[in-house]
C-alpha cells in the first residue's frame, strides 16, 4: 500500500481531492519555510477566513451596538443556533441535542451537576487512568462536593502490566462488576496521551447494563473520528473546539445532551439566564424554566467573537466532509507509522504506543522515545517540525487531513531520522 519514497508521497498528494484545503489555513513559518505542523491535537491552525468573519461582527457591533442582538443578518440573540446542525453532524447528535457554549471544563461541571447524583450505595465514577488532568480535577472536586472520598469514589481503569492502552473487555468488566456499582461512567473519546480511540458504543452499553449514566470528553475526538452519540445513547458529552476544529485558542466549547433528557425539568442543574425558556426570557421573572434540549444548560449569552471564529472553521468542515477527512486521515497516519517502522534506527529507538488498528486511533501517533527523548524533540522542533512533548518520554505527532499532506509526513520522518543520527 505504501512506498518509502518522496515520489510516492508526492503522487499521493497529487491524487488527494482534499489537498486544496491546505491553502485555507495559515501555516507557521520556521527558518523562512513553512513548518511541518503536526500539533493539531493541541491547537489547530487558523483558517484564513477567521479574520473576515470576526471583522463582520466587529462592524455589526460598531454600527448597531446593543441592537445587534436583535437585528442584522445574524442577530446575536440566536447566534448559537447556527451551530446546531454542523455540530450535530460531527458528534452524531440531533440538532436540539447539541449546543455551543462556555469552555470544556465548565461544561463538564454543568453535566456532572445533572448526571452525577451519588447515593451512599451508588456513588462511584468509573474513568480511564491517565485522563486529561482537567477531567481528573473536575471529577475529584465533584466527588468531594458530594461528601465522598475520591480514593473510594473514583475507579480508574489501568492498562494491563506491560501494556499502554486499555482493552475494551477490561473496561466493560470493571463497569459491570457488581462490586463497582457506578453512578457515572466518564471516558475520553480518545486518550490524549496514547491516542487510543475508546469503544464508546461498548462503554455506553456497559454503563446502561450497570445502571449508570455515561458521558464522554470528546476534546481529542470531535473533528477527528466519526461519532454517533445519539445512537450510542450517551447521556452527555462535552468538547473543546480549538484542537481539530481549529476554532481559536480557548475557543467556544460545546455539549451534547441526549434527547431523552430534553424535557426533564426535574434534572438538577446550575441555571443561567440564557438557559431559561426563550419565549419568556426577557420578562425577567423569578423561577427558572429550562429550554428544551441542550440549550437549557446554557448560562449566558454567546461570546460572539469566539463564535465567529468557530463559524469560519466549521464552514470548512461542512465543505470537506468528515467522512472524506477520516478516509485521508487513516492513510496519513498509516503512512507515518509505515515510515517509522520501515526505518531500522527509528523502529528501534521509538515505540509507537498508539493502537495499530486504524479503528482504534485518529490522527495522532504517540511515540515513546527509549532514550534522550526531550533532546530528540528539541532537535526536530528546531528543524521545523512542530509536534508535542509529553512527560516523561512521549512525542505526539498528528498529521491533520485538512492541512497536512503525505509529503509533510515524509519530510517529518526524514527530519526525525536525521535528528536521531545527530543526537549527542
Amino acid at each position: 500500500m505504501y512506498d518509502n519514497s518522496l515520489a510516492f508521497a508526492r503522487r499521493m498528494d497529487a491524487e488527494d481531492s482534499l489537498r486544496h484545503f491546505r491553502e485555507r489555513f495559515h501555516i507557521p513559518v520556521v527558518h523562512g519555510k513553512e513548518a511541518i505542523y503536526f500539533c493539531g491535537n493541541s491547537l489547530g491552525l487558523q483558517p484564513k477566513t477567521v479574520r473576515e468573519t470576526i471583522e463582520k461582527e466587529l462592524l455589526h457591533w460598531e454600527k448597531l451596538a446593543v441592537e445587534g442582538h436583535f437585528t442584522g443578518k445574524q442577530p446575536w440573540l440566536t447566534y448559537h443556533k447556527q451551530f446546531r446542525e454542523p455540530l450535530g453532524r460531527l458528534v452524531g447528535g440531533l440538532p436540539h441535542e447539541v449546543v455551543a457554549m462556555n469552555n470544556l471544563t465548565t461544561n463538564l461541571h454543568l453535566m456532572l451537576v445533572s448526571f452525577y447524583q451519588p447515593t451512599p450505595g451508588r456513588h462511584r465514577i468509573v474513568m480511564e487512568a491517565g485522563a486529561f488532568p482537567s477531567d481528573q480535577y473536575a471529577v475529584e472536586s465533584q466527588v468531594r462536593f458530594h461528601g465522598f472520598d475520591p480514593a473510594d469514589a473514583i475507579v480508574e481503569i489501568q492498562p494491563r502490566v506491560g501494556e499502554h492502552t486499555l482493552r475494551t473487555e477490561d473496561i466493560v468488566q470493571v463497569i459491570t462488576d457488581p462490586a463497582t456499582q457506578p453512578a457515572l461512567v466518564l471516558f475520553g473519546g480518545i486518550n490524549y496521551y496514547t491516542g487510543q480511540v475508546f469503544d464508546m458504543a461498548a462503554i455506553a452499553e456497559a454503563a446502561r447494563q450497570a445502571g449508570a449514566c455515561v458521558g464522554f470528553d470528546l476534546a481529542h475526538a470531535i473533528g477527528n473520528v466519526p461519532l454517533h452519540l445519539h445512537d450510542w445513547e450517551a447521556d452527555f458529552a462535552v468538547w473543546c473546539s480549538y484542537k481539530y476544529l481549529n476554532s481559536s485558542p480557548g475557543g467556544v466549547a460545546g455539549a451534547f445532551v441526549h434527547e431523552r433528557h430534553a424535557q426533564n425539568t426535574n434534572l438538577p442543574r446550575f441555571a443561567g439566564w440564557w438557559g431559561h425558556d426563550e419565549a419568556v426570557r426577557f420578562q425577567m421573572k423569578k423561577g427558572f424554566v429550562p429550554q428544551a434540549g441542550a440549550d437549557g444548560w446554557q448560562l449566558a449569552n454567546a461570546a460572539i467573537l469566539q463564535m465567529a471564529a468557530h463559524r469560519a472553521a466549521l464552514d470548512i468542515f461542512e465543505e470537506a466532509g468528515l467522512e472524506n477527512l477520516r478516509r485521508k486521515s487513516v492513510q496519513l497516519t498509516g503512512f507515518l507509522e509505515f515510515l517509522i517502522k520501515s526505518n531500522p534506527v527509528l523502529n528501534d529507538a521509538l515505540r509507537i504506543i498508539t493502537p495499530a488498528n486504524p479503528d482504534e486511533r485518529g490522527c495522532q501517533l504517540s511515540m515513546l522515545v527509549r532514550e534522550n527523548g526531550k533532546q530528540l524533540f528539541d532537535k526536530i522542533t528546531a528543524a521545523g517540525v512542530i509536534g508535542d512533548w509529553r512527560e516523561p518520554d512521549v512525542i505526539r505527532l498528528s498529521p491533520v487531513p485538512l492541512y497536512n499532506g503525505f509529503e509533510d509526513v515524509y519530510r517529518c520522518v526524514e527530519i526525525v531520522a536525521e535528528a536521531m543520527k545527530n543526537r549527542e
